[in-house]
C-alpha cells in the first residue's frame, strides 16, 4: 500500500482526495498549511506528495524546492491557475505532473498511479550503466564521474539513464520526454531543455567534456564522457 502525503489548505479538497485515495487502495495523511506540509514531507516516508500551489504560511513552489534539496519524493501539484509558466515552473522545480481545479478524482487516481509506477520502475534502470569515464547505478541513484560522485536529481538521472541504456542512439526532444514524463504529461521544449543544462553543468563541473550531445536537426545523445 503506498502512502499518500496529501497538502491543502482547503479541508473539502483534502477530503474529496483522501475519499478517492482510499477507495483506491492508497493511506494518506494530511497538512493544511506549507509549513505543516513541509514538516511532514521531510520526516516522513510519503511515496507521493499531493501538492497544492496556493497554500498558506508557505506557497507550494517554495515547498517543493526546499523539500528538493533533501529529498525525491514524487510531487504532483495541485494548481487553481491554469497558466503555461505555472505548470512549467512546477515541472521545473521537481514536480511530476500536475492537475488543475476543478479536478476529477478518478483522473487525479489514474495520474497517481502513473506517477508511481513510474517512480517504482524507473525508465531504463537495468542496473550499474557506464560510458567512458562515467558510471550510473539509476536503482540506487548513484553517479559517478571518474570516482567522483555527482548528486542528480531524480530527473537528470532520468534522462541520463535513458540515454546511457542506447548510448550511440540520437533520440527527439519528443521521445525523450515521454520517456522520461510519460507520454500523458505535456511538458514543454523550454523544461526539457533546462533540466538538460542542469544535467550538463553538473556532469561538466565535474570534470565531464562533451557528456550529452546536440545532433543539430536531429536530437540528443551521449557523448564519449571522457574527461578535459
Amino acid at each position: 500500500m503506498a502512502d499518500i502525503l496529501i497538502i491543502d489548505d482547503d479541508p473539502q479538497i483534502r477530503g474529496v482526495l483522501r475519499i478517492a485515495l482510499k477507495q483506491a487502495g492508497f493511506s494518506t495523511r494530511e497538512a493544511g498549511d506549507g509549513a505543516e506540509g513541509l514538516a511532514k514531507a521531510l520526516n516522513g516516508k510519503d511515496d507521493l506528495i499531493i501538492l497544492d500551489i496556493g497554500l498558506p504560511a508557505m506557497d507550494g513552489f517554495e515547498l517543493c524546492r526546499r523539500l528538493r534539496a533533501e529529498k525525491e519524493t514524487p510531487v504532483l501539484f495541485l494548481t487553481a491557475r491554469d497558466d503555461e509558466i505555472d505548470r512549467v515552473l512546477a515541472l521545473e522545480l521537481g514536480g511530476d505532473d500536475y492537475v488543475s481545479k476543478p479536478f476529477s478524482a478518478r483522473e487525479l487516481v489514474a495520474r497517481v498511479r502513473a506517477i508511481l509506477k513510474r517512480s517504482q520502475g524507473h525508465v531504463a534502470s537495468n542496473g550499474i550503466l557506464r560510458r567512458g569515464m562515467l558510471e550510473i547505478d539509476p536503482d540506487r541513484h548513484l553517479c559517478r564521474f571518474n570516482g567522483q560522485d555527482v548528486s542528480l536529481t531524480q530527473r537528470e538521472m532520468a534522462i541520463l539513464a535513458y540515454l546511457m541504456a542506447r548510448p550511440d542512439n540520437v533520440y527527439s526532444k519528443s521521445q525523450l520526454s515521454d520517456a522520461v514524463y510519460g507520454a500523458v504529461i505535456h511538458v514543454s521544449d523550454r523544461t526539457l531543455d533546462s533540466h538538460l543544462r542542469n544535467l550538463r553543468g553538473k556532469l561538466k563541473a565535474a570534470g565531464a567534456i562533451g557528456a550529452i550531445e546536440t545532433v543539430h536537426g536531429v536530437g540528443i545523445r551521449m557523448g564519449e564522457c571522457q574527461g578535459g
